[in-house]
């Protein structure tokens, strides 16, 4: 009896220990965490004693040209802030192109062979927490997240932490993005607008006769045939934003869309008040119908759906008019003044409703995540990396290689950023503020360096945004920065903005079975209605299929997900 006493006792203690040690090797307890950091447990900010490594999964544009001469994707100005301040050796595990980043994760979740971390979206991260393959991060964020991250986290009143958190645990590190970003504004070239005497087009029909007029009258004065109208979505971009992927469209028809008072992407209330998805409603075939008959006239780009990049028309001066967020000087625009210094891009907030409202769709404040591979060793590392990022992000120069080369970037910002930085740019300009008043906004991360360096590059008159009022060559990366916060960000700050959210941004249980399916569904069937390639009538089979294919059912989920958070 002695014996199986003391037997039962050694294998009591036994398997303690070895749950303990299962426990640690998953890396979800705190004391682990403190055990793998070589620097103080829980500094945010403190660096390795040694040299540890991190692989990542990151999106790297063969297009983009922005590095210096030296550096490489894994070698540049943010990879060496991540080692200098941290003692953290980034690596590759693999790299896309932004056509085949998600792929490419897709691949990766299905072979069960991930980086130690990555950035991935919402359908990604579910399938991560379904298939077990990412690491808690519950106890990381409270013990490793910065100050300042976890102010901007908490200034979504819960939302950010909600779309990462499953059965009461964090899985991921999630985002926080302006709202501006989600708002897709008008670029148009001013300089053919004022060569051609046309206004600014504040409705539909306007916005059709000025892309008329930029496809038909020569407005760049080449006296050929060789400009767009406006710019469609290329082969990976959306034709609107959604509820999943709710921000930073880029050349989508999202302002036709809206000002049809139609939201193809987003879960709206109907006519009658009920939940509906707002492809099935028939604002969306309106706006369909309207844009069949600009692309029917030539006014719209011709390749929609199959350019590989829209930008490459906007670099090479042949196209007018795009809808984009506010940053697009970071993308094609600052390539095309460095082509053509007259190439006057101007932002607006247009075109208008019915009502002479602005009424754009609004994005979820988070839509990309940070996940880490179960089992690896420094967990932490990924949210020293962010911390690292927020702290520095004011020192590094977009001219010397954008900022997507940062690894695991993801946006951190107060929602409101964008507006608030406009307003107190202006302030600065006219005198009444200086970048010191600004330096107890950590927030608001970039402002003091923005303060400090916009007189750099703006010209007198200082409340003129047009392109001949900048002076682009006396600091190329300020320049950058303070077009798209004046001339993209002040259409934001001028005019009154309704947006309209999505009653919901995540997925339910049937969507996990049918939405891939059910979008590319509407993708192919709205793009081939545009082009001419199927009749308008098609939309209302569409209805009929997306209802019977599995939308009746989703409806009535995304309806109760409603009512709960009511």
């Amino acid at each position: 009896m002695k014996k199986l006493i003391l037997l039962s006792l050694f294998l009591f203690v036994f398997s303690m220990v070895a749950c303990s040690n299962d426990d640690s090797s998953e890396g979800q307890s705190s004391n682990e965490t403190e055990n793998t950091t070589s620097s103080e447990p829980g500094d945010p900010f403190g660096a390795y004693d040694e040299t540890i490594t991190i692989s990542i999964a990151q999106e790297v544009d063969p297009s983009d040209t922005s590095l210096p001469e030296d550096d490489t994707p894994l070698d540049n100005q943010y990879t060496r802030s991540v080692k200098e301040n941290l003692n953290i050796q980034v690596e590759h595990d693999f790299t896309a192109s932004p056509s085949n980043y998600n792929q490419r994760i897709s691949l990766a979740i299905a072979s069960n062979d991930l980086p130690d971390a990555m950035i991935v979206g919402p359908v990604e991260l579910r399938q991560l927490v379904e298939t077990d393959q990412i690491a808690e991060m519950t106890d990381i964020y409270e013990n490793y997240a910065s100050p300042a991250i976890k102010r901007i986290v908490d200034s979504t009143d819960g939302i950010a932490k909600e779309t990462v958190t499953f059965d009461g645990r964090m899985m991921a590190i999630p985002n926080v993005q302006l709202q501006a970003d989600g708002i897709h504004l008008l670029w148009i070239r001013q300089d053919w607008l004022d060569h051609l005497g046309l206004d600014v087009p504040q409705t539909v029909e306007e916005l059709k006769e000025v892309a008329r007029a930029f496809t038909e009258d020569d407005p760049n004065g080449t006296g050929a045939n060789d400009t767009i109208g406006l710019a469609g979505p290329g082969n990976n971009n959306k034709l609107y934003a959604n509820f999943l992927e709710s921000t930073n469209n880029l050349y989508g028809f999202d302002g036709v869309f809206a000002a049809f008072g139609a939201y193809p992407g987003f879960w709206i209330e109907d006519d009658n008040g009920d939940v509906a998805y707002g492809a099935t409603q028939n604002q969306t075939k309106e706006a369909l119908s309207f844009l069949r008959d600009m692309y029917a006239d030539g006014l719209i780009d011709r390749e929609i759906g199959v350019r590989e990049d829209p930008g490459e028309s906007v670099i090479s001066g042949e196209t007018g008019m795009f809808f984009a967020p506010w940053w697009m000087p970071y993308g094609p625009i600052t390539d095309a003044v460095t082509e053509d210094p007259n190439a006057n891009w101007q932002a607006y907030t247009t075109p208008l409703n019915a009502d002479g409202e602005y009424r754009p769709s609004l994005s979820s404040p988070s839509a990309n995540f940070v996940v880490v591979r179960k089992g690896y060793e420094h967990p932490e590392a990924a949210m020293k990396i962010l911390n690292n990022l927020l702290d520095n992000e004011a020192t590094f120069d977009p001219s010397l290689g954008g900022p997507g080369y940062y690894p695991l970037r993801l946006v951190f910002a107060p929602a409101d950023e964008t507006e608030y930085s406009v307003e107190a740019l202006r302030e600065v300009l006219n005198g009444t503020k200086t970048p010191a008043d600004f330096e107890d906004k950590p927030e608001y991360k970039l402002l003091v360096s923005d303060a400090e360096s916009i007189t750099d590059v703006k010209t007198e008159p200082y409340d003129d945004y047009n392109i001949e009022h900048w002076d682009i060559d006396s600091d190329r990366g300020a320049w950058t920065r303070a077009y798209a916060l004046m001339v993209g960000g002040s259409p934001l700050v001028d005019n009154e903005v309704n947006g309209v959210h999505s009653l919901a941004y995540s997925q339910t249980d049937t969507m996990e079975q049918r939405w891939v399916n059910l979008k590319a569904m509407e993708d192919e069937t709205f793009l081939r209605i545009i082009m001419g390639n199927a009749p308008l009538e098609d939309f209302d089979t569409f209805v009929e299929d997306w209802l019977n294919q599995g939308g009746e059912q989703i409806t009535s989920e995304v309806e109760e997900v409603v009512e709960l958070t009511e």
